[in-house]
């Protein structure tokens, strides 16, 4: 039986969850910052600087699964409190990997990417469900915090690695990352006294796979994958597409692209965690404004607009990653880890197939001879006209997720209908 959570428990726990999803916000950008620093200082090629995103989230995907498969073989409150260890450990090697072996630098950044993404895929699968296992008036809007948490995270990474870069050098770029561990040994020290509710997993792998039946289960897996594309694509191609089809200084670009996104992100979560409510339909206009957004950033040849677009498809798509954890805890409010872990596989998933999308267009199009033809015919480089057509073809997302996001609202307004 388990011994209820005192007020200071509570407390404790919920300082426990956030810190570790700051600890995210540093696993998920701190690399992205450091690209053009690894490559003048050891040179490593961009193909390879990419593979280490592709490694975080392929092995983010893997914890995922294996969580939705086997969550029942698992000590879940010890994988819990052993998550932030793995943060530091992965930062740990990460930093510390060039002091030892200075001729093999790029093995150190992708095993301790590997270790501490890994702790992003335990933080993706747990912290959500322990904050949904807490007692709480709103538990709706105690997960929009929780998720807001890491968009202002976004934003105090890229902040301090900006203002740290600049202040001693990209040749310094190892203190940077063990500054940034104090984090996670925050989350840890929090965690140490604290006491984890008792969250469902399946009694067997025969209860997942009766689960894996229920289609209501993959309307909602796909619509995480939707909103994960949505936000990711914009997120990760945002500083490259303000650069390179609107000519704004990367400098500018960095800050623009990628803090003004979080910090946007961030506010459209907070709101909700303040006065939130109706997720069907907040998920439902999120998409149909960031269908416009990206319409308006693949189109619009002023600069001022489409940073705007931008920086408002933050706005658009906050609620679209925890606002489907919403919505699916109202469908399974039973389901536990085994849902949690679902839900982060599909979202892992869309914020690798998109991004990943964007880019394939945006080389082909560059490639292409005929396309360099009409983009000179239009007063635009082809490199120009490659991230237009790779933000229009990011459209897609948000714009099939407008017709997913209403059959989830329905949905939902059938299952409250029944309960009344």
């Amino acid at each position: 039986m388990n011994t209820p959570l005192s007020r200071s428990d509570i407390m404790r726990l919920k300082c426990a969850c956030y810190s570790t999803n700051i600890s995210m916000s540093v696993v998920g950008n701190l690399s992205p910052v450091l690209f053009l620093t690894f490559r003048e200082l050891y040179g490593i090629s961009f193909s390879l600087l990419g593979l280490l995103v592709l490694i975080n989230f392929v092995t983010q995907l893997i914890v995922d699964l294996a969580f939705s498969f086997f969550s029942h073989r698992f000590n879940i409150p010890k994988a819990v409190k052993m998550t932030p260890f793995l943060t530091v450990l992965g930062m740990l090697v990460y930093a510390l990997w060039p002091f030892v072996f200075p001729n093999h630098v790029y093995a150190g950044l992708v095993v301790g990417t590997v270790i501490f993404s890994a702790s992003g895929g335990f933080c993706e699968v747990l912290i959500s469900p322990v904050i949904a296992a807490i007692p709480s008036d709103d538990p709706d809007r105690e997960m929009s915090k929780l998720h807001s948490i890491y968009a202002w995270g976004v934003v105090f990474v890229i902040i301090i690695s900006t203002l740290f870069l600049l202040a001693f050098g990209g040749e310094n770029w190892q203190w940077l990352a063990l500054l940034f561990t104090l984090v996670p040994i925050t989350a840890s020290i929090f965690f140490s006294g604290a006491k984890i509710p008792h969250m469902e997993t399946p009694e067997k792998i025969s209860g997942v796979v009766n689960a894996l039946k229920d289609k209501t289960l993959w309307l909602c897996v796909f619509s995480i994958f939707l909103g994960g594309a949505s936000e990711c694509t914009m997120a990760q191609w945002s500083s490259g597409y303000l650069e390179q089809a609107l000519g704004i200084p990367k400098v500018w670009g960095d800050i623009f692209g990628v803090a003004l996104f979080a910090l946007t992100l961030g506010l459209g979560r907070t709101l909700y965690a303040k006065m939130g409510k109706n997720i069907g339909k907040v998920l439902f206009a999120g998409a149909v404004g960031a269908t416009v957004c990206y319409l308006l950033a693949a189109v619009s040849s002023i600069p001022l607009i489409g940073l705007i677009a931008c920086a408002f498809t933050g706005f658009c798509t906050s609620m679209m990653w925890p606002g489907n954890l919403i919505a699916a805890s109202e469908f399974f409010p039973s389901a536990g880890v085994f849902l949690y872990a679902m839900m982060a596989a599909g979202g892992d998933l869309g914020a690798s197939v998109g991004p990943q999308l964007i880019g394939v267009i945006a080389d082909a199009v560059i490639a292409d001879p005929a396309m360099a033809g009409f983009a000179q015919s239009i007063d635009l480089l082809p490199e120009q006209l490659g991230m237009k057509i790779g933000m229009l073809v990011g459209m897609i997302f948000p714009l099939i997720a407008v017709f997913v996001f209403y059959r989830i609202k329905r949905n939902i307004e059938k299952l409250t209908e029944m309960n009344k």
